[in-house]
């Protein structure tokens, strides 16, 4: 199977150029995608956390007597 191409312009004389994308490009190519999942994993983990948190110690107040707007002035 063919690599992708990708198309060069040249601003100056308006030449566009259909290029081969070489193995060394489509490797980094599917490097970048990995590690580009691989963070946006990390960032959901972190954000499902943070919200797991605040839950938990919404439910603790709530469990102490606190009202949702004595939370809420806390929590600012």
């Amino acid at each position: 199977m063919a690599n992708p191409i990708r198309l060069e312009i040249n601003c100056e004389t308006g030449v566009e150029s259909i290029i081969e994308l070489t193995d060394a490009e489509v490797a980094q190519m599917e490097a970048d995608r990995v590690a580009a999942e691989a963070r946006k994993a990390e960032e959901d983990a972190a954000a499902q956390a943070a919200a797991d948190a605040k839950a938990s110690a919404q439910a603790k107040l709530t469990a102490l007597g606190l009202t949702a707007d004595e939370i809420a002035a806390l929590s600012k």
